[in-house]
């Protein structure tokens, strides 16, 4: 008897269901997947161009003088806000300025900050801002000859210390964040908020937008 009872016992053990384990957090986003193209905005920058998504690619038409696209699901989607990096493809295809300048969290000082590619006349590269100052005046500050029609590869990592950024893997910005104030630029970039990409005075593409935790 006391053998049927564990027999019994042990049956109704294993047919228990087992306890789910509950999914490991996102650690990578691709953000011009198919699925992401409705997260895609315009920015709502006055006189932007319209923006469209087609086999990957966001363009960024011709503005005047700005177009801005934004990334609304940024936090619904669990992204972070610190320690992680943002890689992208950015192309120029007419003009001679900004393009695919992003705008990004930089959570650690609860603001935003941009990259810019492109600028000030087509080649300073940079972040702005940092103790309120631009691209064009800060310490992130550099040189590159950009190319229409030719795709550039851009990396950015957002730690809460430093902000870090690559074109073609070349080095461009290390600065250091700590105890300074990071803000946005004066003027629309702020509709770009909380993730996107803008052009000036120019017509861009932006491809293989991937998020990344950084450990």
């Amino acid at each position: 008897m006391r053998i049927l009872s564990a027999l019994a016992l042990l049956m109704v053990v294993s047919c228990r269901p087992a306890s789910l384990k509950p999914l490991p957090a996102p650690e990578k986003w691709s953000l011009m997947e198919p699925g992401q193209a409705s997260s895609w905005q315009q920015a709502g920058i006055p006189g932007e161009g319209v923006i469209s998504i087609q086999a990957g690619e966001l363009t960024l038409p011709v503005g005047q003088p700005m177009t801005g696209a934004r990334f609304a699901n940024w936090s619904a989607a669990g992204m972070p806000d610190t320690n992680y990096a943002i890689s992208y493809g950015a192309m120029r295809l007419e003009g001679g300025d900004i393009f695919g300048m992003c705008t990004f969290p930089v959570g650690s000082h609860q603001s935003h900050a941009t990259f810019v590619i492109g600028g000030w006349g087509g080649t300073v590269t940079g972040i702005s801002s940092i103790e309120f100052l631009d691209a064009s005046e800060n310490q992130t500050r550099g040189e590159q000859a950009f190319e229409n029609n030719r795709w550039y590869r851009v990396r950015i990592e957002v730690r809460p210390d430093d902000i870090r950024a690559w074109v073609n893997d070349r080095p461009v910005v290390n600065a250091s964040i700590k105890g300074k104030k990071v803000t946005l630029r004066h003027g629309d970039i702020d509709h770009c908020v909380p993730f996107g990409f803008a052009s000036w005075n120019t017509r861009a593409k932006v491809r293989d937008v991937v998020v990344s935790v950084e450990h």
